[in-house]
């Protein structure tokens, strides 16, 4: 279940056998290790049917945001609430900037993804600055 819905799912904390070294579990011990198994599958199940409703959510309101974008003004929504990876972002944004918000001419746009990194300044030690 977990191997299924990785990253956004998970495992449950603490280890499953219960005891520090191996033994034969008694009918008892095998009957609170199948209830707590049991307890887990079920909160799993409870967890992936929460993020299926919020990919579904997220999927019918980017389909709204791009049949009526000027209802949706300077929205944004990121690729991961999608079941995407990544870090891009649909955004509504006016056409032509300034021009383009005065006169209501709306669009969705997907921006490009991850921020660049900042370059040779922030990999240098502090302490080092240019002279």
């Amino acid at each position: 279940m977990v191997a299924e819905r990785f990253p956004y799912i998970a495992a449950p904390a603490g280890a499953i056998m219960p005891g520090q070294c191996p033994h034969l579990l008694s009918f008892a011990e095998l009957e609170r290790l199948r209830d707590r198994l049991v307890g887990q599958l079920h909160e799993l199940h409870h967890q992936a049917a929460e993020h299926a409703e919020h990919v579904r959510r997220s999927r019918e309101l980017l389909e709204q945001m791009q049949l009526e974008p000027g209802r949706h003004k300077f929205m944004r929504l990121p690729v991961a609430n999608l079941g995407q990876g990544g870090c891009g972002a649909w955004e509504v944004r006016p056409r032509l900037g300034l021009i383009g918000m005065l006169a209501g001419w709306w669009h969705v746009k997907l921006s490009s993804g991850c921020p660049l990194p900042r370059g040779r300044a922030a990999a240098r030690p502090a302490g080092h600055e240019a002279t």
